[in-house]
């Protein structure tokens, strides 16, 4: 494989080669939990080969590049060609519409489900983004704490009462630092909510964020982090909407029950290896659903570009069946395009552990809740989660009650939605 990544030369020869007059280099910003992007670049050099006029530069950079520093760029007009985004719905501005370059049938069949989530609204049928990589959140368990304790692992309908007292138990007989942990995101702690009963819409479908249901969970929630069963510093360690998870902990043996998602299957078959056995359970039950939010990431285009024809073929490639399967399985991504997870994905280079972990994500898909969808289609739900996160950081360490935390957050949506509006 040539190297194109940002930090060799390699690619600035190419395009010399190439002549001034014909060479096209796109720039790809790309973030990965494991190997995706080098994944992904071993794909492109069999784009590169049958387009010689065109160079693509991976730029490996920090999910929080993505979050913070992408948006400032593109609204500057000084953002990437094609970028790796998680922000699906709320950077629409910027996309790129593939229609004119690509065949908008096979789009549709084999990826229907997911275009709504690139678009502006309803009425916007472009096709904007390639969704390559869809993520389901939900639980990984180290195992063999569990054995050690002799603590039966909960079943399937367990509720998140469940798992917290089995979790204490566990750690309290194995001398674990931490029984549960859940990224510092309000994607993450999405999923619970809508387990027990929230809906973050009404009946019209306007955007409400704050029920009876989301107040529930956040009281659990708040309690949980006050008794110690959750680890404290992963949400009251950051101040702001900063992300953070708690990965090291888990691979580290600190902790029992870690509620992230699908994308760090690669990374704990990597660093865990043989040092203990994990697994994935499915989300924990609440009064309305046992459900995790889908998601993931996409790849676009941005309408700045200087070639978007280019960028449009090289988006439309990585979408071919063949290809989109090769990366799936490189990178043991759940597959999102229909015909790709219809034929099934052999997870060639994953360890059997980690091809149990990702067929059990896979079967959570079914199980997803309609709110869920809904939710991550929304062009608004990147305010709603920084929101989310404040305010309940707010309510765990003590800086406000959760009654008034649920209040500021209805304030909060209101100024955003009448500033939007």
């Amino acid at each position: 494989m040539k190297a194109k990544f940002k930090t060799t030369a390699c690619a600035a020869a190419l395009v010399l080669t190439a002549g001034a007059a014909s060479a096209q280099e796109l720039k790809f910003m790309c973030f990965s939990d494991a190997d995706d992007c080098t994944v992904i670049d071993n794909v492109i050099d069999g784009f590169e080969a049958e387009n010689p006029g065109i160079t693509v530069v991976i730029d490996k950079v920090p999910y929080q590049a993505i979050l913070d520093s992408l948006p400032v760029r593109l609204a500057a007009g000084t953002g990437p060609d094609i970028a790796v985004v998680t922000d699906l719905g709320g950077l629409n501005a910027y996309y790129l519409d593939l229609s004119p370059y690509v065949d908008d049938t096979y789009w549709q069949d084999n990826f229907g489900d997911f275009l709504n989530w690139y678009r502006a609204d309803a009425a916007d049928d472009g096709i904007y983004g390639l969704h390559w990589q869809l993520t389901v959140t939900g639980p990984y368990i180290n195992r063999t704490l569990f054995d050690q304790a002799g603590v039966a692992v909960p079943g399937p309908d367990a509720t998140w009462d469940d798992w917290a007292a089995a979790t204490r138990d566990v750690a309290e007989k194995t001398g674990t630092m931490f029984p549960m942990a859940m990224d510092r995101s309000g994607h993450r702690i999405a999923g619970p909510m809508i387990s027990y009963g929230a809906r973050y819409f009404d009946e019209a479908g306007a955007p409400i964020l704050v029920d009876d249901g989301f107040t529930a969970f956040v009281e659990k929630f708040v309690g949980w982090h006050e008794d110690g069963t959750m680890a404290r510093d992963v949400w009251a360690g950051r101040g702001g909407n900063a992300y953070q998870d708690a990965a090291a902990e888990f691979v580290n043996g600190e902790l029992v029950f870690y509620y992230s998602g699908s994308w760090n299957v690669g990374r704990f078959d990597a660093e865990i290896g043989d040092l203990f056995d994990w697994q994935v359970v499915g989300s924990p039950c609440g009064i309305a659903g046992c459900t995790g939010m889908p998601g993931g990431a996409g790849i676009v285009g941005f309408k700045h570009t200087k070639h978007p024809e280019a960028v449009a073929k090289l988006i439309d490639y990585l979408a071919q069946a063949e290809i989109y399967t090769q990366m799936s399985a490189g990178t043991g991504n759940i597959p999102a395009h229909r015909a790709v997870a219809a034929a099934g994905v052999d997870y060639k280079s994953a360890s059997a552990q980690a091809a149990a972990a990702l067929n059990a994500w896979g079967a959570q898909v079914a199980k997803l809740e309609a709110p869920a969808f809904q939710y991550q289609g929304y062009e608004g739900n990147r305010a709603m989660f920084n929101i989310t996160v404040l305010r309940v950081t707010q309510a765990i360490v003590g800086e406000m009650t959760v009654d008034e935390a649920m209040a500021k957050a209805k304030q909060d949506l209101a100024e955003i939605l009448a500033e939007t509006n």
